[in-house]
């Protein structure tokens, strides 16, 4: 199966150290456009993939795009997601309070609204590297 590239964005995050320099980004599968770019902050990577994939949702619904798939590299945080619960051990420092602070915001807005788009593992074995990656490996 490859991705469904219509009606579909991809997420990714990246982080240099743990915790680090964070950011994210969601990107149209169908033109390669950038969505949405957040960060750098201080955080985690797998905060940066949980906050790109909800950031995705609400964009998603502000704009009334039916019909679409997230895709996200990472299971961890599309487990988090399903779970409206971001489940990090990154301590809360005058450093990271604005990553904190927005992990609350997001685990509040999935609480509060119904969202129906799938959200769906990009196989990087089979697709090679996810369209939204930052391409720091």
């Amino acid at each position: 199966m490859n991705p469904e590239l219509t009606h579909a964005w991809a997420v990714d995050a990246s982080c240099l150290g743990n915790p680090g320099p964070m950011e994210y980004r969601g990107v149209d599968l169908a033109t390669g456009r950038q969505m949405f770019h957040f960060g750098p902050i201080q955080g985690t990577n797998n905060i940066g993939e949980f906050l790109a994939i909800v950031h995705a949702l609400a964009l998603m619904e502000q704009y009334g795009f039916t019909g679409y798939t997230i895709y996200s590299d990472s299971i961890s945080a599309q487990s988090w997601v399903s779970k409206c619960t971001c489940k990090t051990k990154l301590t809360r420092t005058p450093e990271t309070e604005k990553a904190l602070e927005l992990v609350g915001r997001a685990e509040q807005w999935l609480r509060k609204h119904d969202y129906r788009t799938p959200i769906v593992k990009w196989n990087t074995k089979e697709w090679g590297e996810i369209p939204a990656d930052f391409g720091r490996k």
